[in-house]
């Protein structure tokens, strides 16, 4: 088992450059990604690996059919969700090395049962009224770099 700076969740990504920019940038800051099924397109998609370049194959990444099935093998972690229904802001959260950061499907978030059981985990970007949300590489990065500035005492 790897020692991850974090541990970035993506509940059933749509788009693959989206996924690969992610991918990307876990390898860059030493994170493991999580993918959640069904996927919007398959692993060897080649938008895919054009936006994650040639560091797909150093991604450590695991694939689940199941929100359950995640939680199922991933028990007693430190979790925090993104969303634009919640209320705290990202940055007032105590981040720690090892936590993992859960991002919904880029039309439809997360679940809506699963922000009801874990309101307390919810954090949100800000942003202004004009918009619904920000691009979902977007927020991975801005989430991951607040969490990497905090940890590193930057």
């Amino acid at each position: 088992m790897q020692d991850h700076f974090l541990n970035i969740v993506l509940y059933q990504p749509e788009i693959p450059y989206n996924t690969g920019n992610i991918g990307r940038l876990c390898v860059g800051l030493n994170s493991k990604l999580h993918l959640i099924e069904p996927l919007g397109f398959k692993i060897t998609d080649k938008m895919l690996k054009r936006a994650g370049l040639d560091y797909w194959d150093k991604l450590d990444y695991e694939i689940y059919s199941s929100l359950d099935e995640f939680f199922s093998r991933n028990r007693n972690v430190n979790f925090y969700f993104a969303s634009t229904k919640a209320e705290r802001l990202f940055y007032k959260v105590e981040f720690k090395k090892g936590d993992y950061l859960i991002f919904g499907k880029e039309t439809g978030g997360l679940p809506e049962e699963f922000h009801s059981v874990h309101r307390n985990r919810g954090l949100t970007i800000p942003m202004s009224d004009k918009i619904r949300s920000i691009n979902l590489c977007n927020s991975v990065a801005v989430m991951m770099y607040e969490a990497f500035r905090q940890i590193h005492g930057i």
